[in-house]
């Protein structure tokens, strides 16, 4: 990239520190492009609040972002809930290329899947939208999709307890009459339907060893849809130039955004700020 030239900007939202997993994906893959981060913590969470007021929130923070950034290159809705319900409206509002979460990881479970069975965890808001199971039936009508509401684990993500005994217990609470029902026994793929929820790799893996006799691949729709901004970026001819600057906007910044916003970005450059909307 030449001196003076345009440094590719990025915007991401969620309702809570969940996007920060699709956050540090998209930094590890494009590390100079400049990265701006909002998480709506003041009224997280989404997953159990109704479509309409889910899109007016999206609006309201995807607007904020993007007025104080300037010119915004991508704008990716990190959350699984918000990309349910207001990704078209988003579109229409936003001149910028604007990415959603769930096609990336329906198209990433079908190209996993050996035994065409997949299961999907998420809000409450997400699996009652029918928004996985559509994206996957329209690409692989074949695949049989079981959805699963777990709304318990994006608390527990927002509390830090990754691994955890709670979070143990709420596995075990949710997965063990999910995977008892013959059909949901055969799933080889699950996709992780909240940004909150790729933090509970570990303890996912421990739980399903616990109830099925086979290898589960875990979706994280984080991979998929920085490979996306990455396809962006890079068709509209950007190339590195220096380390791309990481600024963290919470609705309510306390100790637990801090926590864990330094949990995915460990440096003292990144700026952590309150954002009022």
């Amino acid at each position: 990239m030449t001196a003076g030239a345009h440094t590719p900007q990025i915007a991401v939202f969620d309702s809570g520190v969940g996007g920060l997993t699709v956050a540090r994906a998209i930094h590890e893959r494009l590390p100079w492009c400049d990265l701006r981060y909002l998480g709506d913590t003041a009224r997280l969470p989404y997953g159990t609040k109704s479509a309409a007021t889910v899109l007016r929130y999206a609006v309201q923070v995807a607007d904020a972002l993007v007025a104080g950034a300037g010119k915004i290159d991508v704008l990716v809705v990190a959350c699984n809930t918000a990309s349910a319900c207001a990704l078209p409206t988003l579109r229409q509002r936003h001149a910028c290329p604007v990415l959603g979460v769930i096609e990336p990881g329906a198209e990433r479970a079908i190209a996993t899947t050996r035994s065409r069975h997949v299961g999907v965890i998420g809000t409450e808001r997400t699996i009652a939208s029918g928004a996985y199971q559509q994206a996957i039936g329209a690409r692989a009508p074949d695949v049989h999709v079981h959805a699963l509401a777990t709304p318990l684990l994006a608390a527990l993500a927002e509390e830090g307890w990754f691994d955890h005994p709670a979070t143990d217990a709420a596995l075990d609470a949710y997965l063990r009459p999910f995977l008892a029902q013959p059909a949901t026994a055969t799933i080889d793929t699950l996709v992780l339907g909240c940004t909150h929820y790729p933090v509970f790799k570990t303890a996912l893996g421990r739980a399903l060893g616990r109830f099925l006799d086979h290898e589960v691949a875990l979706v994280d729709s984080a991979d998929a849809i920085a490979e996306e901004v990455a396809g962006v970026i890079d068709d509209a001819g950007h190339a590195p130039s220096r380390p791309g600057r990481i600024a963290l906007y919470a609705t309510d910044v306390g100790e637990r955004f801090d926590r864990v916003g330094r949990y995915f970005f460990p440096t003292t450059d990144v700026v952590i700020e309150a954002i009022d909307l």
